[in-house]
């Protein structure tokens, strides 16, 4: 049976939404550029990445974000220098044989989307090992996205409606009949998105998810990227007038009509 996502497509109809996202996606870019302005080697910045990553994830339990997504390694980066790749591959291993344990102890829940058949059988199995671990957990839901692409999501997400003969009349095809498929299903769609270093591109990154998601980009790179700049993303965010579609006066109006709403009443309405 499939996990359908939990909250309404954005495109669909109105997700709930609040001062806090509830779903943060980023882009951790510029690991390599924060090492060459030390004159470190590239690895360097990965690796205190990675340490940028842990206090990311701590600050989001911190506020109540339920879902954080990072872009760990795209289906793209497979072009890198293959001494690069071969790096990121053990950092991957030591982050998933040293990591796995502390997440659960603090009740975050463990998910890796991405094509895995490209990793090495070590890589594959501790990814399945954490997140058998991890599944009972309440709290923040990180979500790594590893050998991840957008386009990838959707047409895997094809390919396996297909291969389940649910694409009986292509002229049928509904969101809510593809959206089961994708790697993100079980989680709202992203409330913001964040990238550092610099850039102003999504980079096929859940490129079906993102359809409403409010953007942050920042020059800062990755590993300078601390709890100080991710609250900062947080109040732009709250700044922002989510109107999904609709006019500033409505959205006034739909305010009014919740203020005006009593605890008495919403209690007689429910």
């Amino acid at each position: 049976m499939k996990t359908r996502a939990q909250s309404t497509s954005s495109t669909a109809g109105i997700p709930p939404h609040g001062e806090v996202p509830r779903h943060v996606a980023i882009i951790m870019d510029g690991n390599g550029r924060w090492a060459k302005q030390r004159h470190l080697p590239r690895f360097a910045g990965h690796k205190r990445g990675v340490e940028a990553m842990h206090a990311i994830v701590k600050s989001c339990a911190e506020h109540g974000v339920g879902f954080l997504t990072l872009f760990a390694f795209s289906s793209e980066n497979w072009r890198r220098p293959p001494d690069e790749v071969a790096l990121l591959m053990q950092l991957f291993i030591g982050a998933l044989e040293g990591e796995v344990q502390k997440l659960h102890r603090n009740g975050i829940r463990l998910k890796v989307i991405g094509e895995r058949k490209r990793f090495e059988p070590k890589i594959q199995a501790l990814i399945a090992e954490g997140e058998l671990l991890t599944a009972g957990n309440r709290g923040l839901t990180l979500t790594i996205a590893a050998n991840y692409g957008g386009r990838w999501d959707i047409l895997q997400a094809l390919n396996r409606m297909a291969k389940e003969g649910a694409l009986t009349d292509l002229d049928e095809i509904r969101e809510s009949d593809l959206a089961p498929y994708l790697s993100m299903s079980a989680a709202p769609e992203p409330d913001l998105f964040i990238r550092t270093g610099g850039e102003r591109r999504v980079s096929n990154f859940l490129l079906w998810q993102l359809a409403y998601t409010e953007l942050h980009f920042t020059d800062a790179l990755w590993p300078d990227f601390d709890a100080a700049a991710l609250e900062a993303a947080f109040v732009s965010y709250r700044a922002r007038e989510r109107r999904f579609g609709r006019t500033s006066e409505q959205l006034e109006e739909a305010k009014r009509g919740a203020a005006g709403r009593t605890p008495l009443r919403a209690a007689s309405d429910a």
